[in-house]
C-alpha cells in the first residue's frame, strides 16, 4: 500500500464494524472506530453464526473464542407449528460446509469481536453529524464538537445509518405489517423439559418462531418470532421496545404444546417492527463506503444479517488489498459489485421467508461461501427491488 499507512474511520462498533475493524487491520490499515453509544450494553438477543460466517470469524481469531462457549446445532430442524410435523431438517456436521454452526448470545460475539481490536482504538459516545470529503480523505464531526480524519470512512452504523443518509440521502422503510417478539431466559424456567438438540423453525400459517439454547451448557434459551400486527403500525422499529407476554402467548395458543411450553416459561419479551428498505442504488461515494445493514439491511427469518456483515467484511479488505490501496474508488466499486448479487439474493428470499421451508432446495451457495478464497470478479448486476409483501 505504499510508504504511507492507510487510515480508515468506521461509523458503528457493531458486529459488522468490529469484524472490518479486524478484517482491515490485518491488511496493515490503521483503524478506528466511532460508537454513538456511550457504552456496550448486553443486548437480550440470540445470534446464529452459520459456516459461511464462521470462516471469517476463525482467520480474524474469533472462532476459538466462542466455540467452545457456544450451543453447537444438531441440525436446522423445521417443523409444522401446529401438529409438530418434521418438514424439512438440515444436519450441519462441521465438515459438510468446513466450518461450524453454532448459536450464541449476540453479547458473546461482540465482545469477541471487540477483544481482537487493541484498546484505544474503540471510541465510544461518538455520535456522527458530518462528513467532509477532501483531496486528503475524510473529515468526520460528532456531536460533541470534536473531529477526525482519514483516508476513508466505512459506515457500518446499521438500518438507520447516519453515514448512509449523508452520503445517498434518507430512504422510506417498507412496513409489511409484522412485528418480532424475543426473549432469552434461564433454561431453569423450563422446570426439566429440554427444547432439543436442533435449532427448530416452528412454520404456521401466517406465523412462525424460532427457538435454540444460546451456549453450550444449555442454561439459556432464546425465541424470535414472526407475526401479523392486524392494526396500523404501532411498533416501533426498536430492540429495546418491552413486548407483552400474555399477548404473545395468546399468538401462538394454537400452536404445538412444546412451543406453548417454552412461551408459558418465559418471564417477559421485547417487541420490535420488522422493517425492510428497497435495494440501494449504490454503496458507495468517493472515499465512503457501507457495510452490513447500512447497504443491505434485510429481515432476520434466514439468519443473515449478521453474517453477511461478517462477509462485508472480509471481501472489503480483499478488494483494498488487490487495489493496494491506492484506487480506493475502485476497491469499492469492486467490492460492491462482487457483494450485491449475493446480498440482494438473500434479502429476496428472506423477504418472502420460505427459507428451508420445504422441498430439498440446495444450500451450498449460501453455507458453503467463503468470503476468503471465493473469487474477486467484476459483473453487471442490477438488484431486484424488494418485494411488497409475505405470502
Amino acid at each position: 500500500m505504499g510508504d504511507t499507512k492507510l487510515s480508515v474511520a468506521i461509523v458503528g462498533a457493531g458486529i459488522g464494524g468490529l469484524a472490518a475493524a479486524a478484517t482491515l487491520r490485518q491488511i496493515g490499515m490503521d483503524v478506528q472506530v466511532y460508537e454513538q453509544a456511550p457504552a456496550f450494553a448486553r443486548i437480550g438477543a440470540g445470534i446464529q453464526m452459520m459456516p459461511n460466517s464462521m470462516k471469517v470469524l476463525r482467520r480474524i481469531s474469533v472462532e476459538e473464542r466462542v466455540r467452545d462457549s457456544s450451543f453447537k446445532p444438531y441440525s436446522h430442524l423445521n417443523r409444522d407449528g401446529i401438529t409438530g410435523k418434521v418438514m424439512r431438517e438440515l444436519p450441519m456436521p462441521e465438515a459438510l460446509f468446513g466450518a461450524p454452526y453454532l448459536c450464541m448470545h449476540r453479547a458473546e460475539l461482540h465482545a469477541a469481536l471487540a477483544a481482537v481490536v487493541p484498546e484505544g482504538h474503540i471510541h465510544l459516545n461518538k455520535k456522527l453529524v458530518g462528513l467532509e470529503q477532501h483531496a486528503g480523505g475524510v473529515t468526520l464531526a460528532f456531536a460533541d464538537g470534536t473531529r477526525a480524519h482519514a483516508h476513508a470512512v466505512v459506515g457500518a452504523d446499521g438500518v438507520h445509518s447516519v453515514v448512509r443518509n449523508i452520503i445517498i440521502g434518507p430512504d422510506e422503510p417498507i412496513h409489511k405489517g409484522r412485528i418480532a417478539y424475543r426473549a432469552i431466559f434461564s433454561s431453569d424456567l423450563l422446570n426439566g423439559k429440554d427444547i432439543g438438540a436442533s435449532r427448530t423453525k416452528w412454520w404456521g400459517p401466517d406465523r412462525h418462531i424460532v427457538i435454540y439454547y444460546t451456549n453450550a451448557t444449555r442454561s439459556e434459551l432464546y425465541f424470535v418470532t414472526s407475526v401479523p400486527e392486524p392494526a396500523e403500525w404501532l411498533t416501533r422499529e426498536s430492540w429495546s421496545a418491552k413486548g407483552d407476554v400474555v399477548e404473545l402467548r395468546k399468538a401462538y395458543e394454537t400452536f404445538h404444546s412444546d412451543v406453548r411450553d417454552v412461551l408459558q416459561a418465559c418471564p417477559d419479551c421485547h417487541k420490535w417492527a420488522i422493517l425492510e428498505r428497497e435495494p440501494l442504488s449504490h454503496w458507495s461515494d468517493g472515499r465512503v463506503v457501507l457495510l452490513g445493514d447500512a447497504c443491505h439491511p434485510m429481515t432476520p427469518y434466514m439468519a443473515q444479517g449478521g453474517a453477511t456483515a461478517i462477509e462485508d467484511a472480509a471481501i472489503l479488505a480483499r478488494c483494498i488489498e488487490q487495489v493496494g490501496g491506492d484506487d480506493l474508488d475502485g476497491a469499492f466499486r469492486l467490492y460492491e459489485n462482487h457483494r450485491k448479487p449475493r446480498t440482494s439474493r438473500i434479502q429476496a428470499i428472506s423477504s418472502a421467508n420460505t427459507w428451508m421451508k420445504g422441498g430439498d432446495d440446495d444450500t451450498s451457495w449460501l453455507y458453503g461461501y467463503d468470503a476468503w478464497t471465493v473469487p474477486l470478479t467484476f459483473k453487471e448486476f442490477a438488484a431486484k427491488p424488494v418485494e411488497k409483501r409475505i405470502e
